[in-house]
C-alpha cells in the first residue's frame, strides 16, 4: 500500500525528512499567504493605500527575485549545515526586523528580507535537499517535506489572526521571531546530525559510473541549461500555478465580493485546499518514483485549467470546495513533480544553481500575479472573464510542457 510505503520510508529516514518539513514550515513566515494577514495593519500603521501597500510588496518580492539566483547557488558550495544556520538567522532577523519597521523604506527591506530567507532560501533548503540526497525516493522525500508548506498555509494564518487581534501585528512578528530562535536553530542542528555521512554518500555518487539514463544529466551547468530550448517551453507552464494561484489568492476577497460569499467562507475554507494539497503530494511522489517527473509533469496543469474555469462560470458558494480541491491538487502536484524534474532533466551536481534560478523565476511571477489580475480588472474585465484567461493560459502553457519533454537534448 502506498501509506504502508510512505510510513516505512519515512521511518527510515524520519530525521533528514523532518529537517524538509520544518524548513518548509518555517518558510510560511516569508509567504504571500502569511504577509498578507499583517496587511490591515500595516496600512493602518502607516497610512497605505492598497495600491501603495501592493507597489511595497512587489518591490520587496522582486528584489528578492533578483538575488536569489545568487544567494540559492551558495547551496551548492556550503556545507548544508552552514547554509541552513545562515538562512534561519536571516529569517529570524527578518522577522525581527518586520517588528520595529517605522516607515515605507524601511517596510520595503522588511519584505525583501521575509521574501528572501523565506519564500525564497528557506523553502529551496527544503526542497533542494530532498532532491539531492535521495536518488529512488526522491519523489517521496520531497512529497514529505512540502506537507511542511501545506501545515503553514492550514494553521499559521489562523494562529496570526489570534495573535494580532491579542497583541498587536508587530508584537506577533516580534513573538514570531523569540519562538523561532529559540527553537528553530538548534531543531536543525539536531536533525542534521549524521549528514557528513550522508554528503559522503552522495559526493561518491557523483563520483561514481553514470547510467545510460543519467549520462545526459550528470554535468548540466546553469549556463547549459540556460542554452537549453527545453527549458523555456517548459517555463510558461510551470509558472503558471506561482501567477495564477498567487493572484487568486491575493485577490479571494474580491472574487468573494463578486460571488456573493461571506469573507468567512472563502478564508474559512483554506483547510480544504491544505488537505488536498497534502493528498496530490504524497501521491504524485509515490508515482514520480515509479514513472518519473517528466512523465507526470504534462497532467499537472490539468486540475488548474479545470479550476479556474469552474470558478468562471459557477458562483454558488459551494463551488468553492472544488474549486480550491482541484488549486490544491495542483500545488501538491507541482510541488513535487516540477522539484524533481529540475534532477532527472539536468543532474544534482549543480541542482542549487539551477533550482535557484527556477525559483528566483517563480518568485517574479508570484509578485506579477496579483498587479496582472487587478490591472485586468481595473481594465473593467469582471473576475470571471479573468478567470477564463488564465485557464486559456494554463492551457496553453501544457502544450508547451508536452512539446519541450519530446525535444531531444542538447548542450
Amino acid at each position: 500500500m502506498p501509506i504502508a510505503a510512505y510510513m516505512r520510508f519515512a521511518a527510515e529516514h524520519r530525521r533528514f525528512l523532518s529537517f524538509g518539513f520544518v524548513l518548509a514550515f518555517s518558510s510560511s513566515f516569508g509567504q504571500t499567504y502569511f504577509i498578507g494577514i499583517f496587511g490591515p495593519g500595516v496600512q493602518n500603521a502607516f497610512g497605505l493605500s492598497h495600491t501603495a501597500w501592493g507597489t511595497i510588496y512587489m518591490i520587496g518580492t522582486l528584489g528578492s527575485a533578483l538575488l536569489l539566483p545568487w544567494t540559492g547557488k551558495l547551496l551548492d558550495r556550503l556545507d548544508l549545515r552552514i547554509y541552513t544556520g545562515a538562512v534561519c538567522a536571516l529569517l529570524i532577523a527578518a522577522c525581527a526586523f518586520m517588528a520595529v519597521v517605522s516607515g515605507p523604506v524601511m517596510l520595503v527591506v522588511a519584505i525583501f528580507l521575509l521574501r528572501q530567507s523565506g519564500q525564497g532560501l528557506a523553502s529551496h533548503v527544503a526542497i533542494t535537499s530532498m532532491a539531492r540526497y535521495f536518488d529512488a525516493g526522491r519523489g517521496r522525500a520531497i512529497a514529505l517535506a512540502t506537507l511542511g508548506f501545506a501545515f503553514g498555509e492550514a494553521i499559521l494564518p489562523f494562529l496570526a489572526v489570534l495573535a494580532i487581534a491579542s497583541i498587536g501585528w508587530r508584537w506577533t512578528y516580534a513573538g514570531i521571531a523569540v519562538v523561532l530562535g529559540v527553537a528553530l536553530l538548534p531543531a536543525i542542528a539536531w536533525l542534521l546530525i549524521g549528514h557528513t555521512d550522508r554528503h559522503r554518500a552522495y559526493l561518491s555518487r557523483l563520483a561514481g559510473p553514470q547510467t545510460d539514463s543519467d549520462a545526459h544529466s550528470q554535468s548540466w551547468s546553469r549556463g547549459q541549461v540556460l542554452r537549453d530550448v527545453r527549458f523555456y517551453l517548459l517555463l510558461p507552464g510551470i509558472l503558471a500555478p506561482s501567477l495564477i494561484l498567487t493572484a487568486m489568492f491575493f485577490h479571494h476577497l474580491n472574487l468573494a465580493d463578486a460571488k456573493g460569499w461571506s469573507h468567512e467562507w472563502i478564508t474559512g475554507s483554506y483547510g480544504i485546499y491544505a488537505m488536498a494539497v497534502i493528498a496530490a503530494a504524497l501521491v504524485s511522489g509515490r508515482l514520480v518514483d515509479r514513472f518519473g517527473a517528466a512523465r507526470l509533469l504534462p497532467f499537472m496543469l490539468l486540475p488548474l485549467i479545470v479550476a479556474m474555469t469552474l470558478v468562471a462560470w459557477m458562483s454558488n458558494p459551494w463551488s468553492a470546495w472544488p474549486y480550491l480541491i482541484l488549486a490544491g491538487v495542483n500545488t501538491g502536484m507541482a510541488l513535487t513533480t516540477t522539484s524533481a524534474l529540475w534532477a532527472e532533466l539536468y543532474g544534482v551536481a549543480n541542482l542549487g544553481a539551477i533550482k535557484s534560478m527556477a525559483t528566483a523565476l517563480s518568485v517574479f511571477a508570484s509578485a506579477l500575479g496579483p498587479i496582472s489580475m487587478g490591472g485586468l480588472m481595473d481594465l473593467g474585465l469582471s473576475i470571471d472573464f479573468v478567470c477564463l484567461l488564465f485557464a486559456v493560459y494554463a492551457t496553453v502553457g501544457a502544450v508547451l510542457i508536452v512539446l519541450a519533454l519530446r525535444v531531444r537534448r542538447f548542450r
